[in-house]
């Protein structure tokens, strides 16, 4: 997306830079207020977290095969619940539904004792540093709306996203590469709008890297560093006494330091991906072979090497909208899919605490809903959709390690016990980058807008 103060695409071609496709986020982000829209700016109190990891699983992983255990939902397999039970009288479609015990056994974990399926036996070894949230709710049962929800805070319309805002909110650290990253190697459901920055002013919008062997295209110069060195040295002269007779036009000193930023790219970018400098010890972690490119832990060793080159918010998308966790048909689709993703995410948090950076990196996993503990015959190999209940966690800066938070009842249906809203989550993760999610607003079309719109409470039996 371009704001009117983006660079043209004539302008671009003809740049000194014209050899290397500039992110659009970035460019935007010296067009935009006087071309400091992305500076590192101060929160509103001091908060414990300065960049986020943001995992998100698509397509709706079963509560209750993964980290919500429900022994008497094993104990009443099969049991037959009356269609005008007050949990499913609503739900077309079923006019006779049966209990569906979890598919994976549950065992503790760590000291903390929190239990964890098979599924994900490397994830089970991090529990000592997870808050895990039992008690996620949210507003839809679609996939669109439900993903629009969870990183929009809006479930019917486009709105900016999470990144977005904490973008807007906090500026970036770097100013060579982008400030909102999303890895991912397909679109999810809600397509580009949930990284999309919306209203916000347009330096605020996810860049898209799509794990490969060019995870960002055309970013390699195509004529040599010293002949653009010369180019953008002349440009800039001839711009200097442009602007200089124009009394400092702030568009034209921001459209003068893009050509700056994206040669800086040119460099950061490529330095960024470049797995050659890690120890074979570390891609091993990851479960990745020398020289691969794609994979989710791929995606994982990508986010650490953003984030520690100042990149604030970073978002992890597993599958995208095809082959992924709406486990309709068979809840076997789940192993495949957790072995994907539990290894690499168990190596994230280690890395990352080895390193340091978990005190000040705040690590989100999620999905967009749930699914249904019943389905409509006592033999279904599937669950459907449940808006009702999932399971969400976090960990790493200001977070409770080694705690659960709040309840489902005995078969997993609803969030019973300190529910915690869609809303409620933005608003705990505002807090914990230092901002008070009311507060934290933008005007736009004659009003103030908010992440949380008119909702949200911060969960502060979250943060340590």
């Amino acid at each position: 997306m371009w704001t009117r103060n983006a660079l043209s695409r004539r302008t671009l071609l003809r740049s000194a830079v014209a050899g290397s496709m500039i992110f659009p986020a970035v460019v935007a982000q010296l067009s935009a207020d006087g071309g400091d829209s992305l500076l590192s700016l101060e929160p509103h109190f001091a908060g414990r977290a300065k960049n986020v990891i943001f995992l998100f699983m698509t397509g709706g992983v079963s509560h209750v095969d993964t980290f919500d255990p429900k022994p008497a939902l094993t104990r009443d397999h099969g049991k037959e619940i009356n269609a005008d039970h007050p949990e499913i009288k609503d739900r077309p479609g079923y006019e006779r539904i049966y209990l569906k015990r979890p598919q994976w056994e549950f065992s503790p974990h760590g000291n903390c004792g929190t239990e964890v399926s098979t599924l994900f036996p490397h994830v089970a070894s991090c529990v000592d540093d997870i808050a895990m949230i039992r008690s996620m709710h949210t507003s839809h049962s679609n996939h669109y709306n439900a993903t629009l929800g969870m990183h929009t805070g809006s479930f019917a319309f486009s709105r900016p996203s999470l990144g977005s805002w904490i973008s807007y909110g906090l500026g970036t650290e770097n100013r060579n590469l982008p400030g909102f990253v999303v890895i991912a190697p397909q679109q999810t459901y809600a397509g580009t709008q949930v990284y999309a920055n919306d209203f916000l002013p347009a330096a605020h919008q996810g860049t898209l890297v799509v794990p490969s062997s060019e995870p960002v295209a055309n970013v390699r110069p195509r004529v040599p560093l010293d002949r653009q060195q010369m180019e953008l040295s002349a440009l800039q002269a001839m711009n200097q006494t442009h602007l200089a007779a124009r009394g400092g036009d702030n568009e034209l000193a921001a459209r003068m330091r893009s050509f700056e930023t994206a040669f800086g790219m040119q460099m950061a970018v490529p330095d960024a991906f470049d797995f050659t400098q890690e120890t074979a010890a570390t891609l091993d972690e990851y479960a990745l072979q020398p020289g691969q490119t794609t994979g989710f832990g791929w995606q994982c060793l990508a986010a650490r090497r953003l984030v520690e080159r100042g990149v604030r918010f970073v978002e992890l998308i597993d599958t995208g909208s095809s082959n992924n966790w709406d486990a309709h048909g068979d809840m076997n689709s789940h192993i495949g899919l957790a072995q994907n993703v539990d290894q690499p995410i168990a190596a994230l948090l280690k890395d990352l605490k080895r390193r340091g950076m978990l005190d000040e990196t705040l690590v989100v996993w999620t999905t967009e809903f749930g699914r249904t503990p019943f389905n409509n015959s006592a033999d279904a190999k599937g669950r459907e959709h449940h808006p009702w209940a999932f399971t969400s966690w976090m960990a790493g800066a200001g977070v409770k390690p080694g705690i659960v938070h709040g309840a489902t009842d005995e078969y997993g249906m609803r969030a019973v016990d300190q529910p915690v809203h869609v809303h409620d989550l933005h608003a705990t993760i505002l807090h914990l980058m230092g901002f008070d999610h009311e507060r934290l607003t933008f005007r736009h079309a004659g009003r103030d807008y908010r992440l949380t719109d008119v909702h949200g409470n911060v969960v502060h039996d979250l943060i340590a």
